[in-house]
């Protein structure tokens, strides 16, 4: 018998007025797995993960979370659903007024009502496996370099013990070295916690670093889906010229025209 997909997309449609974003998506990611989207800006990567969060309702299709299709479905038990997901933004995203364990934290206090002394052990915790010392629990977010940033975004989005992860463009304004700290970091995280992991970026070293499968998407649709081993054979002249960055190719002419 075939497990159910941790998540599964069939036939999810999105537009905005007449620009249609999502034309089709078929996805299905495994409980325990790692998939990466990739694909240029504007492509509709970020509208996809916001369709399966919730925050955008497609025009049809389904989205099934543990074999549960969400779209539609009710505040409570869409407010279940949302306990199983963690997030780890672009930019960070961390609350400015809060100290680091704080951030850390916000899930487990606003969320689960967890008492503040318990969710700062949590906290300092989670800190402490993203490399980061239980001092920096005690500082603001603006006294800390774009990497350490980084590092208690991911802290936070593991805090709850989510059975799954999203990761949104997780390596964005990082250095090459820093950003594959943050990589080895997700992995790590991610088995530490058990978590299925969704992520999406333009950035081919993390692609392939992170994940067990990549897909691309291109027009509102997937166009190649396989075993991250495999991308640079994929026989797929837009994932070629994507993966390798290349200015010309069958993307780019299109852009002229």
């Amino acid at each position: 018998m075939t497990s159910v997909p941790k998540i599964e997309l069939t036939g999810v449609h999105k537009a905005f007025g007449p620009k249609v974003v999502l034309d089709g998506i078929d996805l299905s990611v495994a409980r325990g797995e790692s998939v990466v989207v990739i694909g240029g800006s504007g492509t509709g990567k970020s509208v996809m993960l916001k369709c399966i969060l919730g925050l955008l309702r497609p025009e049809s299709g389904s989205i099934r979370i543990d074999g549960e299709d969400v779209v539609g479905m009710g505040p409570k038990d869409r407010d279940r659903i949302m306990k199983k997901f963690g997030m780890l933004f672009q930019g960070g995203a961390l609350f400015d007024s809060l100290k680091v364990w704080e951030n850390v934290a916000f899930g487990l206090i606003q969320g689960q009502k967890m008492e503040r002394a318990k969710a700062r052990d949590i906290a300092i915790e989670k800190l402490a496996q993203v490399g980061l010392a239980a001092s920096t629990g005690e500082l603001s977010p603006s006294e800390l370099s774009g990497g350490m940033q980084k590092r208690v975004s991911l802290a936070r989005a593991i805090a709850t013990n989510p059975e799954i992860i999203f990761f949104d463009e997780p390596t964005t304004g990082l250095d090459p070295i820093m950003a594959d700290v943050i990589n080895d970091l997700i992995v790590k995280c991610c088995k530490e916690v058990g978590a299925t992991a969704l992520s999406i970026t333009h950035d081919m070293a993390s692609a392939r670093k992170i994940s067990d499968r990549i897909a691309m998407l291109y027009k509102g649709r997937l166009i190649w889906v396989g075993p991250a081993k495999d991308i640079d054979h994929s026989g797929n002249e837009y994932v070629d010229q994507f993966i390798h960055g290349r200015a010309v190719g069958p993307i780019t002419m299109e852009l002229r025209a």
